[in-house]
């Protein structure tokens, strides 16, 4: 009764994840063009200097704590509670360390007014970690649907704000404010959800048996938040504000994407690769099971989004934003690959292995940072497409850890993967040359979605693909 119970939670919670990441990235859609439409690039990069020191920051103050706490046996008021306070103590003093520092970024980036923007925008960080207890237990426990519920409010309430804000002449502040409600509005809704709520009995001593795991999760975290926006850091201090801009905006649409499939794995990985844990080749079935989900959604939704990226930028954001439509292209064909890395890294961090998982990042992180060092000089695109190749590599690495204590051959991974990664690279293709005979740029991108669509499913359907099968029946209600 084990297995059936397992995959029924497990199903249930990529269900969830799915609907919840599809209205997240269809809110964030919504809400991204009204914005784009109002503001500039150089509004979008004022506020993209700053990122990466709050999610530094962020990073300090959650301390790998959700992914440990679901990781252990057996957790109680104490673990919870500890894991609150220390994590509201880190964080206030991270945020009053950067308000003295917010100046002296202002002064690396030439920009006087990041000062005050800085220092508001910082507070961010400290609100969230007010809930880093609370989404631990919700995470542990699967609630992927008060999770998802979380959010879609957060983002109702901060994107109707960012959006009356940006209307009335605010600009980059009203994009602060909208990153300020969003968090302050989803630590809300975990309280709320989770029904934890902290004591006044301040006792530390259940982390120790934390920050082996979480130590290098903190490690980890930091360099993939260097590896995923240290370009905003290049591009402010070698070229202008528009490029910053530019930049983001696409890789907001990337990122819209990959976190759809990103999250739905992300939510239930974990936690339903650690108690099949003690079964090795129980756990092997389950993680390939995965994995051609994974395959199977990434690799025609990020695929096709590089594919319509001219056409789906000039129309939903005009083509003053032109410029990032090119970059898009690039970073969704890394962005394919990202929800199969976030289900490695899930596994690895599944079966207690944060070291594995912290020497992956940081040498990673390394190597595309020298990259991008080395190459800015050749211009924007020589250094993505340096950074996506780095990207898609670095999955071979991610697989011979995880060959160490599993037994899944990269043969088998690739028979996992490359099928659907074939079949949408060809649909891709064919929708490509069907909409040439198209003159608007609407009908362009109709045909393409179309076409590509037709193709994929059709493919699958055609040669009785079991996950496209599995995937129809479950949400038919059938049983295959």
């Amino acid at each position: 009764m084990a297995e059936p119970s397992l995959k029924e939670k497990t199903a249930k919670g990529l269900l969830w994840g799915g609907v919840s990441n599809g209205l997240q990235q269809g809110l964030n859609l919504l809400f991204g063009i009204v914005l784009a439409r109002i503001l500039t690039p150089a509004d979008y990069g004022m506020v993209g200097m700053l990122t990466i020191f709050s999610l530094i920051a962020g990073t300090l103050q959650e301390s790998g704590f959700i992914s440990a706490l679901a990781n252990r046996k057996e957790v109680d008021q104490r673990d919870y509670n500890a894991v609150f306070w220390f994590s509201a103590g880190i964080s206030l003093l991270l945020y009053v360390t950067l308000f003295c520092c917010a100046p002296l970024i202002a002064r690396f980036y030439s920009e006087p007014e990041l000062t005050a923007l800085a220092r508001y925008s910082f507070l961010g960080f400290f609100i969230a970690s007010l809930g880093t207890a609370p989404s631990a237990y919700l995470f542990r426990n699967l609630m992927v649907r008060q999770k998802a519920l979380s959010a879609v409010v957060a983002l109702l309430i901060s994107g109707t704000t960012g959006i009356i804000l940006a209307y009335y002449g605010f600009a980059y502040w009203g994009i602060a404010t909208q990153s300020l409600l969003y968090t302050a509005t989803v630590t809300a809704c975990y309280w709320i959800f989770s029904g934890w709520r902290p004591t006044l009995h301040i006792d530390f001593s259940p982390l120790r048996g934390l920050f082996a795991y979480s130590s290098r999760l903190i490690v980890t975290n930091l360099f993939t938040h260097v590896n995923n926006n240290f370009f905003s850091v290049i591009l402010g201090r070698f070229y202008t504000g528009t490029d910053v801009g530019n930049y983001n905006q696409a890789n907001k649409w990337n990122t819209m994407g990959h976190s759809l499939m990103s999250g739905m794995v992300g939510g239930v990985a974990q936690p339903v690769l650690a108690q099949v844990g003690d079964d090795t080749a129980r756990q092997g079935r389950v993680f390939r099971k995965m994995l051609r989900f994974t395959a199977f959604v990434s690799f025609p939704a990020m695929l096709g989004l590089s594919l319509i990226a001219p056409e789906l930028i000039t129309i939903a954001v005009t083509d003053k934003w032109a410029a990032s439509a090119d970059i898009l292209r690039l970073l969704c064909i890394g962005g394919a690959f990202v929800p199969i890395v976030t289900l490695y890294s899930n596994l690895i961090l599944s079966q207690g292995r944060s070291d594995w998982f912290m020497r992956s990042n940081i040498v990673q992180g390394l190597v595309q940072l020298a990259a991008a060092l080395a190459l800015y000089r050749f211009g924007l695109y020589v250094m993505f497409s340096a950074y996506v190749v780095i990207n898609i590599a670095w999955l071979l690495v991610w697989h011979a850890m995880t060959r160490r204590t599993l037994r899944v051959t990269l043969l088998n991974a690739l028979h996992d993967i490359m099928p659907f990664a074939v079949i949408a690279t060809g649909a891709m293709a064919i929708a490509h040359f069907a909409s040439a005979i198209a003159t608007s740029i609407y009908a362009v991108l109709v045909i393409k979605i179309l076409v590509a669509a037709t193709v994929y499913t059709g493919t699958m359907y055609l040669t009785g693909a079991t996950t496209f099968r599995e995937c129809v029946s479950y949400i038919l209600k059938k049983r295959p």
